[in-house]
């Protein structure tokens, strides 16, 4: 008997583009950050990127700046975007407050119990929790594009957990790091469930992954 070949699908994690955040606030799960004008750009860019893509699924993250990235992918793809909770950003305790090093919260004693343990983290989602979530979106995606190519709109935090975990690394890791440019596209390829491959571009161009929010 003929061995079944396995179906190949490719999934890919599209970073949202620059957010309008003129008070350089962590703004996590808060309502009312869209895309700013460079965002904007780097959304059509990433639509470009993804045009000749064989997609057949479109799942985005709930929030407004993943939401308005997908639009312009939406449109090149001729797909209609579908909302997966899954895709949602990482919860974090330092929401709406700037967290740069030497000002904000963090020279704020009562904030100093939220960074006791870091490998968890304990300020925010774990990243464990993160993983799974993720994975499940993931393979949602996998499932509805089997054979073919899926796209999914998150955010750099929850991107490159999943990134991590899929690789066999530690969850735990340095932020300055992370390769999850703002429009960025992660693309993960499975033989049937199997990851056999990781690719990455940046049609948004070069950020820092530093930089607050995301």
């Amino acid at each position: 008997m003929t061995p079944t070949r396995p179906v190949r699908t490719t999934v890919h994690l599209v970073r949202h583009g620059e957010v309008h955040n003129p008070e350089k606030v962590l703004y996590g799960r808060l309502p009312g950050y869209g895309l700013s004008e460079t965002g904007r750009v780097q959304a059509k860019r990433v639509a470009e990127h993804l045009a000749g893509a064989d997609a057949t699924a479109l799942l985005v993250s709930p929030m407004q700046r993943a939401q308005e990235t997908a639009e312009p992918v939406a449109a090149a793809l001729g797909l209609d975007p579908v909302t997966d909770d899954r895709l949602i950003e990482a919860a974090n305790e330092f929401e709406g407050l700037t967290v740069g090093v030497g000002d904000g919260a963090l020279r704020k004693p009562e904030y100093w119990p939220l960074l006791r343990n870091p490998f968890r983290p304990s300020w925010g989602e774990p990243y464990l929790g993160i993983a799974h979530r993720m994975l499940g979106a993931a393979h949602r995606a996998r499932a509805l594009a089997a054979g073919h190519e899926a796209v999914c709109v998150s955010h750099q935090l929850p991107i490159w957990t999943l990134r991590r975990f899929l690789a066999g690394q530690r969850l735990w890791h340095d932020p300055r790091h992370r390769q999850c440019a703002l429009g960025s596209v992660t693309s993960f390829v499975f033989d049937d469930e199997s990851l056999v491959d990781i690719a990455y571009a940046e049609p948004g161009g070069a950020s820092d992954p530093t930089v607050t929010g995301a």
